[in-house]
């Protein structure tokens, strides 16, 4: 199936390497293909810095503080079924499957905390947002984050970025 990733960043100093990028896109397909999105897709990626993500977050979810990833779904979905009401772009004719804002900043710092690499935190972070473009949520503290901690255990063992 194809699936197109369209990457930006705020500033050139935002954007990852072009093989943390790779890697990413790799992420970012294993994880719709694993999920069964059977049709050509399409998601956006957009890397920002802290002051970016702060406002970002404040401003989205009224939490004025920054955090490592932010995933606005272009539709209602359910995890892992079926897709309720569909974006299909009239000029790609891809479904659009939403968009991944991910700070930057924090995918390095989070990895050393971690004692892991900066691409397996890039590939954690795009693999968490895209099972949210796809309908899972953690939100409940219960079955809704087993369910999708599964799933993204499943798919970073799959991948097993370096």
């Amino acid at each position: 199936m194809k699936y197109v990733i369209r990457v930006s960043a705020s500033a050139p100093a935002m954007k990852p390497d072009r093989p943390l990028r790779l890697a990413m896109r790799r992420a970012l397909r294993l994880t719709f293909t694993a999920e069964a999105v059977r049709r050509p897709a399409a998601a956006r990626v957009a890397f920002i810095d802290e002051i970016g993500m702060v406002g970002l977050n404040s401003r989205m979810r009224g939490i004025h503080k920054t955090t490592d990833v932010l995933a606005f779904p272009s539709e209602t979905r359910v995890p892992g079924g079926q897709i309720f009401a569909e974006y299909i772009d009239p000029e790609s004719g891809f479904l659009e499957l939403g968009d991944i804002v991910i700070c930057w900043p924090a995918v390095a710092r989070q990895a050393a905390e971690l004692g892991h690499s900066v691409e397996r935190e890039l590939c954690y972070l795009a693999v968490h947002a895209a099972l949210h473009l796809l309908g899972y949520d953690h939100l409940d503290e219960g079955p809704g984050k087993e369910r999708m901690r599964a799933r993204e255990e499943m798919i970073m063992a799959v991948l097993n970025p370096q």
